[in-house]
């Protein structure tokens, strides 16, 4: 599996967006449920093995 660099770029109400810091690609819009809980907009993800992680 490949490793995945986001940062949470909006929150939108059980959604956020997210954008990729490692290469170009479009904003993923994923459910707040898949994420940490901790997260708030400008927070940096990993994502590796299905999980995102808070860096």
């Amino acid at each position: 599996m490949e490793t995945k660099y986001y940062v949470v770029s909006r929150i939108d109400g059980d959604y956020a967006w997210l954008k990729r810091t490692d290469a170009e690609e479009e904003p993923l819009f994923i459910a707040r449920a898949l994420l940490p809980e901790a997260i708030d907009e400008e927070t940096k993800l990993k994502y590796e093995l299905l999980q995102y992680e808070i860096i």
